[in-house]
């Protein structure tokens, strides 16, 4: 359930950019309305913020090391950086549950 949370969130937070930049190329170059600016920087602000701490949760979960995790929250800043540590991380296999071990 955790691995299917971190998918839809990622995912959303990559479109959330790709709209936010939509809505400045409006807003600086084709038009001057904000209106697409402000729409996508308030949601992508909280996909943002949903997406931080997703990625920490499943580092816990999935038992990633300090270098994985740092990658994933560092993927939320370039555009469609999610995307590509969401389809990374599934990959090879990083979302999979890992075993408890008795003991």
């Amino acid at each position: 359930m955790l691995a299917l949370a971190f998918r839809a969130i990622a995912v959303f937070e990559a479109f959330t950019w790709v709209g936010l930049l939509i809505g400045m190329l409006f807003k600086y170059v084709i038009s001057g309305d904000p209106l697409g600016v402000r729409i996508f920087g308030a949601l992508h602000g909280a996909a943002f913020l949903a997406y931080v701490p997703i990625t920490l949760a499943a580092a816990m979960r999935f038992r990633w090391g300090l270098g994985v995790t740092a990658l994933g929250v560092a993927a939320a800043f370039p555009p469609l950086g999610t995307l590509l540590f969401d389809w990374w991380v599934s990959r090879t296999g990083r979302l999979a549950a890992v075993e408890q071990t008795e003991g």
